[in-house]
């Protein structure tokens, strides 16, 4: 009879541990933008894919957290986050010191220059002179358009749009003369069937006046919990290796840089 109820206790302890450890279990809205290839997009299978995705979901995993995914438009993405919508951003979004005054950052989990493309057949280089009364398209509400107008401004005339594949198509169509984004993005519109009519022009820029300190995860100021949490799986996967496999599936080089 001891030992039955010896069992029953034991039995009755494992599942109280087993519903505590569920109860603990954290759970993660993970918002992104779903319009920004190679870091985030709608794959051909209606689901959300890229770089920006596939760390999301290793983090998740390094934290033993329950993640769901959350899109939002790109330039209403900070207001969703503070009106819980979600919990975080990770959308490929640059750390600036005009969105720490109303979000926080984690460490940066990659490093992107801005560059300039144009489409094939134009002859023009990139100096102040060759840019004067050129319409440039970049995304709005972007650290690429932020540096645009903050370098160029009053010799360019700054087109913006809600996307970058607007931009993109307004560059194949002749709308825009050039276009300045993150060069990741660049390369890969690049590399398609469309873009091989584009090519990169210039050098790339990396002022943190204005692109700031690289890219990372946005969380409410408040979450200050979830902010190391992040912090530490940024760290776990850069060591044991899960960073660099997802890094090598979109980039022949570190996106981490320095």
């Amino acid at each position: 009879m001891k030992h039955i109820q010896l069992r029953a206790m034991l039995l009755m302890l494992l599942l109280c541990i087993s519903g505590l450890a569920v109860a603990e279990t954290m759970k993660i809205r993970m918002g992104t933008e779903g319009a920004y290839p190679p870091f985030n997009l709608i794959d051909k299978n209606g689901e959300l894919a890229g770089f920006d995705v596939e760390i999301g979901k290793a983090l998740c995993a390094a934290m033993k957290a329950e993640c769901e995914w959350v899109t939002s438009d790109w330039e209403g993405i900070i207001p969703a986050l503070l009106s819980k919508k979600f919990d975080t951003i990770i959308a490929s979004m640059s750390i600036t010191e005009e969105r720490k005054e109303k979000v926080a950052f984690t460490d940066k989990y990659y490093t992107t220059p801005v560059r300039f493309a144009r489409a094939k057949g134009t002859d023009f280089e990139i100096s102040d002179e060759a840019l004067k009364g050129k319409i440039v398209g970049v995304q709005a509400s972007t650290v690429a358009e932020n540096f645009l107008r903050g370098r160029f401004g009053d010799i360019v005339e700054v087109r913006a749009y809600g996307t970058q594949d607007e931009a993109n198509l307004d560059l194949l169509s002749g709308r825009v003369d050039l276009l300045l984004a993150d060069s990741f993005v660049l390369g890969e519109f690049l590399k398609s069937e469309s873009g091989q009519a584009a090519e990169f022009v210039g050098p790339g820029y990396t002022d943190k006046k204005y692109l700031g300190e690289g890219i990372g995860i946005a969380v409410r100021k408040e979450d200050t919990a979830l902010l190391e949490k992040l912090n530490q799986a940024i760290k776990q996967i850069r060591e044991d290796g899960t960073y660099a496999r997802i890094n090598d599936k979109y980039f022949d080089f570190d996106v981490y840089g320095e």
